[in-house]
């Protein structure tokens, strides 16, 4: 199947995706706790299921570097829910879920090109390995101390004096922090690979579905104590991937297994903490 032909089934699905999240999703109703895991688990399962096609479309390196950039970003993503929740949480909208949903959809279009010319410049320059690296890095360290210099509140609220309606100025600025958080994550996935067509895919799978996992962990965040570590640490080790690009090439599974376990371990301290702070 030729390049085009591949972006062309991608966008296809990732369209019908966001298509039926829109239309279906939620639909004249608050969705339960139950109903968003469901959502959730399904969202998980069809990312997953697209991966086991491409594994054998494209062989099984294609398929193992899908399957760590999409567990990667979707780990990272959850970040990106605490923010959202941070942006709608002061606010009355009647349809959040909306704002979240073309939120999403714009950013997956400012993800492609941010994509398309992070590609480009490691194509062309290779020391943009090392910067990214850096980049992570020092990402990780401001994450572990709860350091963060964006303020998406300040920025909704320059679009509210300029007249902007609620609904159109909440999607505008949870795309452009979702696009702040992917100066992060996308170095990130390039560590893995640089093909760019499973790198946004990766990315889109990560995010079409976001709405349902934002409504089920929004109730549950003070549990995640230990969820800026976690995530501290993944990017660190990414980081330090970039960095041996050209004394060690880490393997994927090697890969798979830091980023899976460090989220098993952060769920489990936080569990823990939950625990002995309620005794």
């Amino acid at each position: 199947m030729s390049s085009f032909a591949m972006w062309a089934v991608l966008a296809a699905v990732i369209l019908a995706m966001t298509a039926f999240d829109l239309l279906v999703y939620a639909r004249g109703h608050t969705p339960s706790v139950r109903e968003n895991s469901l959502w959730s688990v399904g969202w998980i399962g069809v990312a997953l299921a697209f991966g086991v096609g491409f594994w054998f479309w494209q062989g099984s390196e294609a398929g193992s570097q899908y399957l760590a950039g999409y567990l990667l970003e979707r780990s990272l993503s959850l970040d990106n829910i605490f923010v959202f929740a941070i942006i709608l949480g002061g606010l009355s909208l009647p349809d959040q879920g909306r704002a979240l949903a073309w939120g999403i959809a714009l950013a997956l279009v400012l993800r492609l090109l941010f994509i398309l010319v992070g590609a480009t410049l490691l194509d062309t320059f290779h020391v943009t390995f090392y910067v990214f690296g850096a980049l992570l890095l020092y990402t990780a360290w401001k994450l572990a101390r709860h350091t963060d210099g964006f303020d998406p509140q300040r920025l909704l609220g320059r679009l509210s004096a300029r007249k902007v309606s609620p609904l159109v100025a909440v999607f505008v600025v949870v795309a452009i922090t979702d696009v702040i958080f992917a100066v992060d994550s996308i170095p990130a996935i390039f560590a893995i690979t640089q093909e760019p067509f499973i790198v946004f895919a990766a990315n889109a799978f990560a995010l079409v579905g976001l709405r349902s996992l934002y409504f089920l962990l929004v109730g549950l965040m003070d549990r995640f104590v230990y969820l800026s570590e976690g995530l501290a640490f993944i990017l660190a080790f990414i980081g330090v991937k970039m960095l041996l690009v050209d004394v060690w090439h880490i393997p994927i599974w090697l890969s798979l297994s830091v980023i899976a376990g460090t989220l098993g371990l952060t769920a489990l301290l936080s569990m823990r903490a939950q625990r002995r702070s309620a005794a």
